[in-house]
């Protein structure tokens, strides 16, 4: 985890809600999140766009 930037990780948790991933990799993304103090309820839940 250590190897992706702060925009990736919330890109990433963002998706991983949308699409109804894994409660276990969401709570992941959610520790790291933790662990570099950015709080998921500060985080836009807003459509993103993908190709």
């Amino acid at each position: 985890m250590h190897s992706l930037s702060n925009d990736l990780l919330i890109q990433s948790y963002i998706q991983a809600k949308e699409l109804n991933l894994s409660t276990d990799f969401i709570e992941l993304l959610i520790e790291e999140m933790t662990r570099r103090n950015i709080s998921p309820s500060m985080i836009r839940h807003t459509e993103t766009n993908t190709i």
